[in-house]
């Protein structure tokens, strides 16, 4: 049995990490403060994205486990 539940977990604590410091890293930037929200919006959605993919590979991993204990 392989250890993608593992594997996942790494994997979306590297992308939470990885969106926090981006916001961070904006928030401390100079810039105005249209451009600042409208950066922080791009980086919320593309956390968006990243989180759906990671949800939806891991309710994959989970069906192809259920379907091997079957």
């Amino acid at each position: 049995m392989s250890n993608n539940g593992s594997s996942g977990s790494v994997f979306l604590a590297f992308a939470v990490g990885a969106l926090v410091g981006a916001a961070v890293a904006l928030l401390y930037a100079p810039a105005s403060g249209d451009e600042t929200r409208r950066k922080l919006a791009k980086k919320a959605r593309e956390g968006r994205d990243t989180l759906e993919s990671v949800v939806e590979r891991g309710r994959e991993a989970y069906e192809q486990v259920r379907k091997e204990m079957a």
